[in-house]
C-alpha cells in the first residue's frame, strides 16, 4: 500500500470545463503540484491493475462531493499515468474508488492511497 496527500484542494470538475486554454492552463498548475507530492512521497510503480482510493478534505462544505471528486481523479489519475507510477488510467489499469467529501478547516488536503488489486472471485 502506498499513501500520497496533496495539500490544498484540486480543481473540481466543474472548473475544467470550462474554455480549453483556461482548463488547460488550470490543470497544467494542478498536476505540477501533484507530481510534486509524487515525487515527494518516493512512490513506486504498480505493476498490474491498481486500486486508487481519493479523499477530499475540504475547508468548507460548498463543493458537492460529485464536483470535488471527479477533478481531482482526473488530475491525480492523470499525474500518476505521466509519472509512471500506474501504466493507464483507463479500466484496464485502475479501479478508482471516490470517498465521500469531509471538510477540515484547518488542514483541507486530498489523500490518495494505491494498492495492487488482487485477482478474487466474487
Amino acid at each position: 500500500m502506498q499513501k500520497l496527500t496533496i495539500p490544498g484542494r484540486l480543481p473540481g470538475y466543474n472548473e475544467l470545463k470550462v474554455h480549453w486554454g483556461t482548463s488547460h492552463k488550470i490543470k497544467k498548475e494542478a498536476m505540477h503540484l501533484v507530481g510534486w507530492c509524487i515525487k515527494a512521497a518516493h512512490l513506486k510503480p504498480i505493476d498490474g491493475k491498481a486500486i486508487v482510493e481519493i479523499r477530499c478534505y475540504e475547508p468548507n462544505a460548498r463543493r458537492d462531493d460529485d464536483n470535488c471528486t471527479s477533478g481531482a481523479a482526473k488530475i491525480i489519475l492523470d499525474a500518476l499515468q505521466q509519472c509512471g507510477i500506474i501504466k493507464g488510467d483507463g479500466q484496464r489499469y485502475v479501479r478508482c474508488i471516490k470517498h465521500p467529501v469531509e471538510v477540515d478547516r484547518e488542514n483541507p488536503r486530498v489523500e490518495v492511497v494505491m494498492r495492487l488489486e488482487r485477482n478474487e472471485s466474487y
